[in-house]
């Protein structure tokens, strides 16, 4: 009995040891789950497009945070991966609110994973689309000195004729006060349509007027959307102090609102321009004295220019009377005198350039693609206009021969009154006369190759009279590439020494005709309403992707390989602007 007892007690404690040890070994494999992370999304956010805001969480992950995973409206946004050991974050991404609707919601999910993949339950972070407060409407007027700068937070208002500067007598007193007027990109200037206003740089003073390409300076009409025309404001004035051919060497420009220009320093600083639009402006001063656009009185070579683009003006888009400022990428879109007017001895470089004119705008004076006179007389006066332009392209307005077209529209190059203006790498389609070399005076400065036309390509449009080119009205129903008789009621044949202006024309270097645009590679959308493709199709029988050269031409000039205003790539892109009527301005 006493042998049992002791095996039973034997027997229990081999049960109990064997039991305490399946236990402890079943403790010991077992393994214990952290719980799965969580997220706290932050205080919902709010901002105009544009605006800067801080997508935001809290997150805590026990079992040691693995990635973060944020969508944007349900498309990936942000993805965060974290190091061993980090249990929790402060999350933060900055997020730039788009253009939307004011009420608008962005909504970023936030999702946070563990190092056992265990995922957070999805949270919602909010940001609400604000509306843009309306900007405040400074008026400008009178005199403007010292140094002033505009703000794109504010749009500023022009009140008849407003003046950096002092200087509006045609002799410079001792003192005068000058001012420089620095304006910010993105920055947005009406005119007052009531008072004619205008913005005049007068002599000694500057303009700083640099923009983006994703944020240009817009001088624009006050009027509402679909209300707008040309001649709702001036323009733009600059007035420097280079020389002139004018008596005396100084002048005041058309409209006599004392936009007094010249002296003798041609290498004058008026400030600089970029990335600036001028739209709807050329209100007349006076009967058939309109501002231009852009004007430029004796500008001196200190100044620079580039990228800019007059729409929708009354009279001319660009005009230089005199000096010597350079500039390169300018468009002239739609405006109804010339394109391109230059007089009064201007010696610049410009490169890089397109006139598109609309169908039925064009001004009683007779539109064209460039304009160009020694002065108004054709004096022999110096310094003569002979500036040099390379890489241009006029678009006329007959884009097809059913295309009706405004009787005004003369040529793409009137060149006249004793100019020697050098044009280079050029090409120009849709006006009913290509070339036209007015004046004895002005084909002996060709016959002599003071007048200079190379590498231009002159295209006509299928079909428009029996060699592409014609006029836009019965009486006169064939036009001409190029002129080889003048305008009188009864024509006269013209001569550039021995040769017929036509002749002579294709003997200059480069120089081709060809019957029809469509050959060259250009887009038929040039002739359309909108923004075009200026896009060249290399592989067009009469391409202007090659042909052209700038070898010579000065150190100003980028190297170019092609005629026209474009090679592979699109300087207008993001900040010129096509359809102008439809941009709210005033908000």
């Amino acid at each position: 009995m006493i042998k049992f007892q002791k095996y039973f007690r034997l027997l229990a404690s081999a049960t109990l040891l064997f039991s305490t040890a399946a236990f402890v070994s079943s403790c010991q494999e077992e393994e214990v789950i952290p719980p799965a992370p969580i997220v706290s999304a932050g205080t919902e956010a709010s901002g105009i497009p544009g605006a800067k805001v801080n997508v935001t969480a809290s997150i805590s992950a026990p079992g040691g945070l693995k990635t973060v995973t944020v969508l944007k409206n349900g498309v990936a946004f942000d993805t965060k991966t974290y190091a061993d050991g980090v249990t929790a974050d402060n999350y933060t991404k900055e997020y730039t609110v788009e253009n939307l609707a004011a009420g608008a919601s962005v909504n970023f999910t936030i999702i946070a994973t563990d190092a056992k993949n265990q995922a957070s339950t999805p949270t919602t972070f909010t940001v609400k689309v604000t509306a843009i407060p309306p900007k405040e409407i400074v008026t400008v007027r009178g005199v403007l000195t010292g140094n002033i700068t505009w703000t794109k937070n504010k749009i500023y208002k022009l009140v008849g004729f407003v003046r950096v500067g002092g200087d509006t007598t045609d002799v410079t007193p001792a003192g005068v006060a000058v001012g420089t007027l620095t304006i910010e990109p993105g920055t947005v200037i009406i005119g007052d349509r009531a008072t004619k206003g205008t913005l005049i740089i007068q002599r000694g003073s500057k303009i700083i007027a640099e923009g983006t390409a994703a944020e240009p300076i817009v001088f624009t009409s006050e009027r509402a959307v679909g209300e707008r025309e040309p001649g709702d404001w001036g323009g733009l004035v600059i007035c420097g102090k280079a020389t002139n051919n004018l008596p005396n060497g100084v002048g005041q420009l058309e409209g006599s609102y004392k936009g007094w220009h010249g002296g003798a320093d041609d290498a004058d600083n008026s400030g600089s321009l970029k990335y600036v639009r001028v739209e709807y402006a050329g209100v007349p001063i006076n009967p058939n004295q309109e501002v231009n656009s852009f004007t430029f009185g004796s500008v001196g070579s200190g100044t620079k220019m580039e990228y800019l683009m007059a729409t929708f003006g009354l009279d001319d888009s660009f005009e230089w009377f005199g000096g010597t400022a350079n500039a390169k990428y300018l468009i002239a879109y739609k405006g109804l005198d010339d394109d391109f007017d230059v007089d009064n001895g201007f010696r610049g470089n410009v490169q890089f350039g397109i006139g598109i004119r609309g169908a039925t705008q064009a001004d009683q004076s007779g539109s064209n693609g460039f304009e160009v006179d020694n002065d108004g007389q054709g004096n022999s006066r110096e310094p003569y206009t002979s500036g040099t332009f390379s890489n241009f392209t006029l678009i006329g307005a007959k884009g097809s021969a059913a295309t009706s077209i405004s009787p005004l529209f003369q040529n793409a190059f009137h060149l006249r009154r004793n100019n020697k203006l050098k044009i280079h790498n050029t090409f120009a389609t849709g006006y009913p006369n290509g070339v036209y070399i007015d004046g004895a005076t002005t084909a002996a400065n060709a016959e002599k190759g003071e007048l200079v036309l190379n590498n231009i390509v002159l295209a006509g449009v299928d079909g428009w009279g029996t060699n592409g080119f014609g006029q836009g009205f019965a009486s006169e129903p064939r036009g001409f590439a190029v002129r080889d008789v003048n305008t009188a009621t009864t024509p006269a044949a013209l001569a550039i020494g021995t040769q017929v202006p036509s002749v002579w024309f294709l003997a200059q270097k480069g120089n081709k005709i060809v019957p029809n645009y469509v050959n060259t590679g250009i887009s038929a959308s040039l002739f359309q309403v909108g923004r075009p493709s200026f896009a060249i199709t290399a592989g067009a029988s009469a391409s202007i992707a090659t042909g052209g050269s700038t070898t010579g031409l000065g150190s100003f000039f980028t190297a170019a390989d092609y005629i026209g205003a474009f090679g592979t790539t699109d300087w207008t892109a993001t900040w010129a602007e096509f359809s102008p009527q439809s941009v709210i301005y005033i908000k």
